[in-house]
């Protein structure tokens, strides 16, 4: 697993590392139970504290997609197909809130912003 901090955003390092981590899950990189570096581990690659990378673990584990087992570790979960379909959903959801944001303020209307999207629905396809 590969995790890249940058400064290119106004996120938190905290939000930023489980992005990255979550994204890596729905997307089948790390596999369904396969062992995460403990918290302390990834603390020292990433060089930032053990609260951060705690409160990664506190959170993707609340959400559901790792499990921590007492003196063993953290775990991807099992699958649950319907907390990664909803996820995947919220993730696109969040990208087309943005695009519909940024193109608001460029002017640009809502007929105009569909018909990109058919275009785009259209390069796919071929």
């Amino acid at each position: 697993m590969k995790i890249i901090i940058t400064n290119t955003s106004d996120l938190p390092i905290y939000q930023k590392i489980k992005d990255q981590i979550k994204q890596a899950i729905l997307q089948g990189e790390l596999a369904e139970g396969e062992m995460l570096p403990s918290i302390r581990a990834l603390a020292n690659d990433l060089h930032v504290s053990v609260l951060t990378t705690r409160r990664v673990y506190d959170e993707l584990e609340a959400e559901g997609f790792i499990t921590t087992k007492a003196g063993k570790g953290s775990f991807v979960a099992k699958e649950n197909v319907e907390l990664l379909m909803e996820s995947k959903r919220r993730m696109v959801e969040s990208k087309l809130t943005e695009a519909w944001e940024a193109a608001r303020m460029l002017g640009i209307q809502k007929s105009e912003l569909y018909a990109m999207m058919d275009l785009l629905f259209e390069e796919e396809e071929e």
